[in-house]
């Protein structure tokens, strides 16, 4: 039986401030999570939906767009727009405990793909072949596409300058706050509440040195002999390392397409790591139906949910999401970076963290006598001060949406992952990566694949592209040689 054709009556307040692509995607998306609206209902074409309110064509478009991004509907070639399937509120029941059906929802790579992983899997850490470091590929003139780095030769060199000579005009403290300059910490407070949504005051934040060391504090605090510790499969392996050095006994929790899948996600986690804004290294974004489930199970279970943010001011398609942190604070843990957006060699990030949580976690982190440099932090806090920092980063999104363009224009096989961040995924037959990933280092192209990403055998075959740190001509470069490769190892005509 075709599914209707939804019609719903939705009044927009021409005098309020709330622009009415706002009031439409609020009320859109109200009416999926109170089940008004069912998921697999088809809605209205935008024109005509814009007919019935009486608006602009681009109010109704730039709603969808943004409920599109969030995940909340689903477009279908020739049929429309509809309710997504995956957009029902989280279901009170427990998850399954036999792990049934993972394997139709874990994505798979030609052979066939795996279920979830095994609840007694075994917590070593994958090891790989050593590869040259960035200096050295670039002293032999190769072009490195592995994921993980900016592009740091085009900041604003006037406002660096000044940032270091005011730290340098700092007293020096003798006793640090662990939980970092206050001044930093409110502006920190500012700048998120500004881009990641997210209602928080200075009692909230904690300055770290970069996501790995406030994931190391969140574990010192958390985790022990005993604990059970979930990160994604594939995901960011330095987490698993991080967290099984804490004690943590840590368990791989299957992705697909969208991100963690949450009905498999065991009960007897401490924590589990997520990058809902960006999946590392699949590229998808978390729905939010599947966030408040993920809430849910986290809420059912008393467990942490540990928010990894890594590049999520990079958006290409709408503005970023919200953070995960904004639905739940009571459940997670928000980690963040400056890496990305500045430069790796900065050192600042920060934790968001409720604040009897982030009192534990200072407590911790004296006790360790770990802490952020102050020089550091205070030029930090005259960039964000000064906007310097929301200059350079509106900079480098146009950038970098350039370079991302540039990807999907030159290679043949469509890249996927590619709404934000700074890498793709390119996939590939389980049997064509290696000989890709060889051929291309030999011609003076590097890059990683799903493999270092990955606790055993992958279930995703492909490239993990990154085009951060590399400039447009090299991009044009490595596209030719890798459409090359892949011809060669795959058949396809390139």
């Amino acid at each position: 039986m075709p599914r209707r054709l939804a019609e719903p009556a939705f009044h927009l307040d021409r005098s309020a401030a709330r622009p009415l692509t706002t009031q439409l995607s609020d009320a859109l998306r109200e009416a999926m999570s109170g089940g008004t609206l069912a998921p697999g209902e088809r809605l209205p074409s935008s024109r005509a939906l814009a007919a019935q309110l009486v608006v602009s064509r681009t109010v109704v478009t730039e709603a969808y767009q943004q409920l599109y991004a969030e995940g909340w509907l689903e477009g279908r070639h020739g049929s429309g727009t509809f309710v997504a399937q995956d957009s029902s509120p989280p279901s009170p029941s427990r998850p399954s405990a036999d792990g049934r059906g993972a394997r139709e929802h874990t994505i798979s790579g030609d052979d066939g793909g795996h279920g979830a992983p095994s609840a007694t899997a075994s917590p070593a850490v994958r090891t790989t072949a050593p590869r040259p470091s960035r200096e050295q590929a670039r002293s032999q003139g190769m072009i490195d596409l592995r994921p993980g780095a900016p592009w740091v030769r085009d900041h604003d060199r006037a406002a660096w300058r000044r940032a270091w000579r005011h730290a340098a005009e700092q007293p020096l403290d003798e006793d640090p706050d662990p939980r970092g300059l206050p001044r930093l910490r409110a502006l920190l407070a500012d700048h998120l509440r500004r881009t990641r949504a997210v209602r928080i005051g200075p009692e909230n934040v904690m300055v770290t040195r970069g996501t790995g060391n406030g994931l190391d504090l969140v574990g010192a605090a958390l985790l022990g002999a005993g604990t059970r510790a979930g990160v994604e499969e594939p995901g960011y392996q330095k987490a698993h390392t991080i967290l099984a050095a804490r004690g943590a006994r840590v368990l791989p929790c299957p992705v697909d397409h969208d991100g963690i899948l949450t009905e498999h996600l065991p009960d007897d986690l401490t924590l589990v790591h997520t990058t809902p804004a960006h999946q590392y290294p699949l590229g998808g974004r978390l729905p939010v139906p599947r966030r408040e489930r993920l809430l849910a199970w986290a809420r059912r279970n008393a467990a942490m949910i540990v928010e990894d943010d890594y590049d999520a001011e990079f958006r290409y398609d709408v503005a970023p999401l919200p953070a995960l942190y904004g639905l739940g604070p009571d459940r997670v843990i928000l980690l963040g970076t400056l890496s990305k957006t500045l430069s790796p060699d900065l050192g600042i990030g920060w934790i968001v963290a409720e604040p009897p949580l982030l009192e534990r976690l200072a407590a911790v982190r004296h006790d360790l006598s770990d802490r952020t440099s102050v020089p550091v932090q205070a030029a930090t806090a005259l960039l964000l001060e000064r906007g310097d920092l929301d200059r350079h980063l509106r900079r480098m999104r146009l950038e970098y949406a350039r370079r991302r363009g540039l990807l999907i224009d030159l290679l043949t096989t469509r890249p996927v992952g590619d709404t934000a961040g700074l890498h793709v995924l390119l996939p590939l037959p389980a049997d064509a990566v290696a000989p890709v990933v060889a051929e291309a280092a030999e011609r003076g192209v590097l890059m990683d694949d799903t493999s270092r990403a990955s606790h055993g055998a992958p279930t995703v075959h492909g490239l993990v592209l990154g085009y951060g740190s590399a400039h447009r001509a090299d991009l044009r470069r490595a596209c030719a040689v890798l459409n090359e490769a892949v011809a060669r190892h795959t058949g396809h005509t390139a």
